[in-house]
């Protein structure tokens, strides 16, 4: 397409003002040129005139509204909707651009940069009195870990991704280059071309994706950006260290990150996910990484062409090489004479080719496939050691520069990911291994019956079988089809690690878990698979065990489970062998459904507190995974605050948590933000963790004693509304576009842990808070907090001051109320109330609306209060204003969803309903954009 001659770049709008301006302008070109008859005019206009509703309700004008609405075909309404998600993948983009250069100009004016920087961090902890000593010891302890999960899964597809990429860069070009007319021209109508095929791009999926198809879009942030970013993120930590501490005594920045995953590897309700699911992904995540080291190994053998005759490797490399030649003539056939003079050449030809010795028989066993190869590297490890003979050997011979450069982020990408490039964490649910127990013991001559033991006869049976050497006779093909499955997994576990790397996988969470017995029930299992239990050398473990406690009666009985877990002799054994770190999963989202927001996010302090004290008791190290989602009903918001908020003396420089759905391309997609985000998590754990280095004063007792009583107040609040208003759960089905949501084809595990179940216990945490933020209540995030509040504090002003003094002073309250803002923010009770429609006895509808409106605005009057703000985020104006951007359009596309739901609901035949279907997905993805999640 071909630029308007009128068209430039807007000069009137400044910083993302500009830019969303340019893009909603090259859009409306695209759409005058490609939609369907009239699908501008109605874009604009219905935005134009909701957004008058919006200064001003006036039902007539919204009754006018809907009946235009209503009167819009299909493929019309589809066209509508694609224009509106197009816009906010524009708008994100815009946001993206204007942030990085915000941070980059920081940079270049030499000044202090942004709070949760590097340099501002460290600055703070140097004028805190931490020594170079201190710091140099905190980061010896750091471990930073996000897990990639696959729930919600992306809603955007990977093409989708690579366009706003390429938009993205595009407009980056026009900021940073002095461009003359004709090259500002070209330069828009490139982004223009861009959004043409963004456009006539599907950005719903035809299928619903496949397990592979998820492992597929988590590679694609390694491959697209974060490859790229790990090493910049030492290169500029260790530059802060410099400027901050000096060089007198350096600081050493130890390679501290790593990465997990649960896709290929959560089996807890996804049928789809089987023990050959798993043995794939680890191989994928092999090849993608194989990949990118032969590539930069065979970049730098294009530039280490030092010649032996102008410069002297080192002994140590030198007896290297002389030991490489066998393999040079005989497995690669190369002449003696290649490469003679040029040392490192040789030596880099030669690594790379025992890594494609490595790549060809990962992709072999892919395909299922043994063949005959060359020696590869038998691990990592001898791999990193090539590198580091080259790194030293070039610093000897004073090309100190040339070892600094791409070779160091070489050894980076190596330490951080090794062979296995992220470790695959498993998890099933914990009544699967109890059901395999059972059949293992019953299977057994004179065993007595597992099932009837009490847990106390649990433990000493399970500890008797792990340290027998030889437990259990077992025929696998009189075992159920169940209890197969789940020991292969075990196998595959065992089989992986000797394959690929021992570092494969992470932790076994288990689900669900009550009991001491259920964490010693998988180690009976891991047992029998050989990674763990008792040899004539004493004991030995290679699996580490993740307890997950996700419901708030779990998170209660969290000090017994893992008291009576700690002081078992054959667990404590087997802890101790495995070098006595004990990870612990905390469910954010099931006790936010089961208890709300206020008590959920209590509990999970407390426990954290709790297991702790009984780790540390005991000299175990602990290390907490926070099982977060993108929303705040699921432990969501931003990183750098939430881990400051985690109880103090809890962090311990280590910290894992989960990266769920759309906070994986928001986050990580692009790597200018990639960067951003990962250092402001990692100056976050940073600074929760100076208790390492010294003495940090504890909370006030006072402010724990308030958070304790509003707590049990806001749970009976959430409760009596969820479990006790009689026909809640229809409101929420009813008035929530659940039933389509399930049709998604954004995920490949289903909606519901059991079918046709459609209790609290059974419906999941991502579709129950996806299905709350489609229609604008946002439930799950704020309720009972504001009948909390006023129940505590009354009209005492002195409690009031005392809520304002907690607010100010405890990083916890803080980020809670802060959140809780952003969800008020989100929520539309106007938008909400016109969901209404869609139920069945409107007079019942009716009222459980009229409690939830009035609980908004407790809530909000209270949180105003507390804060001492005069309207929501007004301390975050940056975030504020990126959500008011969308509500111009979230509003008419709610409105387009209540009349889809209607249609789709209410058609006879299937073959009618099917009409609304494409129109009513698109709708949800779209709304999912504009709010920025997707549960």
């Amino acid at each position: 397409m071909i630029v308007p001659e009128h068209l430039t770049t807007p000069e009137s709008a400044i910083g993302p003002e500009r830019d969303i301006e340019l893009f909603t302008t090259l859009l409306g070109e695209v759409l005058r040129e490609h939609s369907r008859k009239r699908v501008l005019v109605i874009v604009e206009r219905l935005r134009d005139e909701f957004l008058a509703l919006r200064s001003a309700d006036d039902p007539s004008l919204r009754d006018k509204l809907m009946k235009r609405i209503d009167g819009l075909d299909p493929q019309t309404l589809s066209e509508v909707i694609r224009a509106y998600t197009i816009y906010f993948s524009l708008l994100n983009t815009a946001e993206e651009v204007n942030s990085y250069l915000q941070r980059r100009s920081l940079v270049s004016a030499g000044g202090r940069l942004w709070s949760g920087s590097f340099d501002h961090s460290l600055r703070q902890l140097a004028e805190d009195g931490i020594s170079a000593g201190q710091f140099q010891s905190l980061l010896e302890h750091l471990a930073y870990i996000p897990v990639f999960t696959a729930h919600p899964t992306e809603a955007k597809r990977r093409t989708t991704l690579e366009i706003q990429r390429r938009i993205f860069l595009f407009t980056l070009d026009l900021h940073r280059q002095k461009l003359n007319q004709e090259e500002q021209q070209d330069l828009l109508g490139q982004i223009l071309n861009e959004i043409q095929i963004l456009w006539k791009t599907d950005e719903v999926r035809v299928h619903k994706p496949k397990v592979t198809d998820e492992v597929r879009q988590g590679l694609y942030f390694f491959r697209e950006s974060l490859f790229g970013v790990v090493p910049l993120i030492y290169r500029n930590l260790e530059r802060a260290a410099r400027r901050v501490y000096g060089t007198d005594t350096p600081v050493r920045v130890p390679s501290f990150m790593r990465f997990g995953s649960w896709i290929g590897g959560d089996r807890d309700g996804n049928p789809f996910v089987r023990p050959e699911t798993t043995e794939l992904a680890v191989r994928m995540h092999s090849e993608l990484l194989l990949s990118e080291y032969i590539s930069r190994v065979t970049d730098l053998s294009r530039r280490l062409s030092h010649s032996s005759a102008l410069s002297q490797p080192s002994p140590a490399f030198l007896d290297s090489l002389d030991d490489d030649e066998d393999y040079w003539l005989d497995t690669m056939s190369q002449s003696q004479r290649r490469y003679v003079h040029e040392p490192y050449r040789r030596k880099l030809v030669i690594m790379e080719h025992r890594l494609q010795a490595d790549l060809a028989r990962v992709r072999a066993r892919l395909h299922g496939e043994d063949v005959d190869l060359p020696e590869g590297y038998c691990d990592a490890r001898a791999f990193l050691a090539d590198l580091q003979l080259i790194r030293y050997s070039l610093i000897s011979q004073g090309d100190a520069n040339a070892a600094e450069g791409e070779l160091k982020d070489l050894i980076r990408l190596v330490e951080t990911f090794g062979f296995h490039l992220m470790q695959l964490d498993i998890r099933q649910e914990s009544t699967r291994h109890t059901q395999a127990v059972i059949e293992l013991f019953a299977r057994q001559p004179g065993a007595p019956l597992y099932e009837a033991f009490s847990e106390e006869q649990k433990l000493v049976a399970l500890g008797e079988a792990i340290a027998h050497p030889h437990p259990f006779v077992i025929d696998k093909s009189t075992l159920t089809a169940e209890t197969r499955e789940t020991l292969d997994v075990f196998e595959v576990i065992a089989r992986m690690r000797a394959e690929i790397s021992p570092e494969a996988f992470g932790a076994y969470v288990i689900s669900m878990t009550h009991d001491a017995s259920h964490v010693m029930e998988v180690m009976l299992l891991a047992r029998l698979a050989g990674l763990a239990g008792k040899t004539r050398a004493g004991w030995f473990c290679d699996l580490l065990i993740a307890p997950l406690f996700e419901t708030i009666d779990d998170l209660e009985r969290i000090d017994r489970v893992m008291g009576t877990l700690f002081d078992d002799p054959t667990y404590a054994a087997l802890l101790k062998a495995s070098g006595n770190l004990q990870e612990v999963m905390l469910g954010y989202s099931d006790s936010c459904k089961d208890g709300g927001i206020l008590s959920s996010a209590w509990k999970l302090y407390e426990a954290q507190e709790k297991i702790i004290a009984l780790a540390d008791d005991r000299g175990i190290m602990c290390r907490l995974f926070h099982g977060r989602g993108g929303t705040i009903g699921r432990g969501g918001g931003p990183t750098h605050e939430a881990i400051l908020a985690q109880p103090a003396d809890t962090v311990h420089g280590q910290i894992k948590f989960t990266e769920q759905g759309e906070v994986l391309s928001y986050r990580y997609a692009n790597p200018e933000t990639a960067l951003y985000e990962l250092t402001v998590g990692i100056t976050g754990l940073i600074k929760a963790s100076r208790c390492l280095v010294e003495p940090i004063p504890e909370v006030r007792k006072d402010f724990l004693g308030i958070m304790a009583e509003i707590t049990t107040q806001g749970e009976t609040a959430y409760r009596d509304l969820v479990g006790g208003a009689p026909g809640f759960l229809d409101y929420f089905y009813e008035i929530t576009p659940l039933d389509a949501i399930a049709l998604l084809n954004i995920g490949s595990r289903p909606s519901h842990r059991k079918k046709a179940d459609r209790s609290l216990s059974s419906i999941r945490a991502i579709p129950w808070v996806f299905g709350w933020a489609q229609s604008r209540h946002t439930l799950p995030a704020w309720y009972g907090i504001g009948a909390a509040i006023e129940h505590w504090r009354g009209n005492d002003l002195e409690r009031l001051a005392k809520l304002q003094k907690m607010y100010q002073e405890w990083p916890f309250f803080r980020a809670m109320l802060s959140n809780t803002q952003m969800s008020l923010f989100k929520a539309e009770m106007r938008i909400a109330h016109e969901y209404l429609r869609l139920a069945q006895d409107q007079t019942t509808a009716e009222g459980i609306f009229s409690r939830i409106q009035e609980e908004y605005q407790r809530t909000l009057t209270q949180v105003l209060n507390i804060s001492g703000l005069h309207e929501l985020m007004e301390e975050t104006p940056d975030l504020q204003i990126s959500l008011w951007r969308r509500n111009a359009y979230l509003d008419p596309l709610n409105h387009v969803q209540i009349t889809l739901l209607e249609r789709y609901r209410g058609e006879k035949t299937q073959e009618e309903r099917e009409q609304w279907l494409d129109p009513l997905l698109r709708s949800i993805n779209a709304i999912a954009a504009g709010m920025r999640n997707t549960g």
